[in-house]
C-alpha cells in the first residue's frame, strides 16, 4: 500500500505574528548565550591551566627583559663614565698638536732643572698615528743629559709624575772618565691630541 508523503506548505503570514517574531528572537538569544557561555567555560580553545601557564611564562620573559634592560642601563652609564673620565684625561696629560713641541720641550727642561741635570741637544721624532684612534698621535723625544746618579734618580722620578704623560722607553747612562758625572740618553713618549676645529 503506498503512501504520498507531502511537504507541509510553510504558512508565511503566520510567521509575522508577534507571538511567532518573540519566540524567534528569544531562541536566538538562547542560542547565542549557550555559545558565549561555552566560551567562557573555555569549551573551545585555551583551559585555564593553559592561561595560568601562559600567564607564568609571560611573567617570567618581562623579568628577564627587565634584567636585561637594567643590565643595559648599567653599562650604558659605566660606558658615559668611561667616556666623561677619557676626555678629562686627554684635556689633562695630552698636550695639543699646536702647541705640542714647546710644552713639552719645556717640561722636560724645567724638570731638568728642578733635579740638578744639564740638558743637552733634544730630538723629536715626527708624529706616529695611533691604530683605532683618528685625532691621537705618539711623540718620540730623544733627549741628553749630563749630572750625577743621585740627580738621574731624582729626574726619572719627576719624569714618572709629570703632568704631561711622560713614558720613559728607554734611558742608557755611562759614566764619564773622571769624577762621578754620568752622560744619559732618554727616549720619551708622549701623545698629542688633536684640538677640535684647531691645526693639525
Amino acid at each position: 500500500m503506498s503512501r504520498s508523503f507531502k511537504i507541509p506548505a510553510v504558512n508565511f503570514a503566520a510567521l509575522r505574528e508577534p507571538r511567532v517574531m518573540v519566540r524567534a528572537v528569544l531562541g536566538l538569544l538562547l542560542a547565542l548565550n549557550l555559545v558565549a557561555a561555552a566560551f567562557a567555560f573555555h569549551l573551545f580553545g585555551t583551559s585555564t591551566e593553559q592561561m595560568m601557564q601562559d600567564l607564568e611564562s609571560a611573567r617570567t620573559q618581562l623579568n628577564a627583559e627587565t634584567a636585561r634592560l637594567n643590565r643595559g642601563k648599567i653599562l650604558s652609564a659605566k660606558v658615559d663614565t668611561g667616556r666623561d673620565e677619557g676626555g678629562k684625561f686627554l684635556a689633562s696629560y695630552m698636550s695639543s698638536r699646536k702647541t705640542t713641541y714647546s710644552t713639552v720641550i719645556g717640561e722636560i727642561t724645567d724638570l731638568s732643572k728642578q733635579a740638578g741635570m744639564k740638558m743637552k741637544e733634544a730630538n723629536i721624532a715626527p708624529l706616529d698615528p695611533i691604530d683605532g684612534s683618528a685625532d691621537i698621535d705618539m711623540m718620540t723625544i730623544s733627549v741628553n743629559f749630563e749630572g750625577t746618579y743621585p740627580q738621574l734618580v731624582k729626574l726619572v722620578n719627576m719624569l714618572d709624575r709629570s703632568k704631561k704623560f711622560l713614558i720613559i722607553e728607554s734611558l742608557t747612562a755611562a759614566p764619564q772618565p773622571k769624577g762621578d758625572v754620568i752622560n744619559v740618553a732618554i727616549k720619551l713618549n708622549t701623545f698629542v691630541k688633536d684640538d677640535p676645529g684647531g691645526l693639525s
